[in-house]
């Protein structure tokens, strides 16, 4: 397992380990020793998984302080092009963002740190994605940046976009409320 840190600081590419022989694959995930070099407070709350087709996007989804979280974020089974928007306002790479593409065949993570929204590209049907953060899910301070609103190409005219992220602010209107 290696951790790469990304141009927005605190966001790391993990490099795991992926083995296959015969009966299939072995995948370590998680390890506490290595992700506390990174980040000392990971301490995961919740994890969840969704199955998306290809085409779906799901985001830019983050938590508001105080349940603002660090995301581990990989795919078991698929692929994606995943996506981190830098929202922390004293951060140089406030604005800035980065992608990834995530799959079964790759084993790479993303581990991602407070502050920054996420979002993702399904590039194959029945993609499964799994997320585990360190809070609870808290509704009312669930928040999200419209997809399309700060400069990251997609590649794609025609995705399908729930009506709920569909429904979240810009960037450029976030940034009057920004709690980061």
């Amino acid at each position: 397992m290696n951790l790469i840190e990304a141009k927005i600081p605190g966001l790391f590419l993990v490099e795991n380990n992926l083995l296959r022989d015969n009966r299939g694959t072995f995948l370590k995930t998680f390890q506490k020793s290595v992700f506390e070099k990174a980040h000392s407070d990971l301490n995961f709350s919740e994890s969840y998984y969704s199955v998306s087709q290809k085409d779906v996007i799901r985001g830019m989804h983050f938590q508001i302080p105080p349940e603002d979280h660090h995301k581990l974020i990989y795919v078991p089974k698929g692929k994606i092009l995943d996506v981190v928007l830098d929202l922390r306002k004293q951060s140089d790479t406030f604005g800035q963002f980065e992608s990834f593409e995530l799959s079964s065949e790759n084993a790479k993570a993303v581990l991602i740190p407070k502050g920054c929204a996420h979002g993702f590209r399904s590039l194959e049907d029945d993609t499964i994605t799994i997320y585990a953060v360190t809070t609870e899910y808290n509704n009312v301070l669930d928040l999200g940046i419209k997809w399309e609103s700060f400069g990251f190409n997609w590649g794609i005219s025609k995705p399908i976009i729930s009506a709920r992220d569909l429904s979240f602010p810009s960037l450029e209107d976030f940034k009057n409320s920004n709690p980061f």
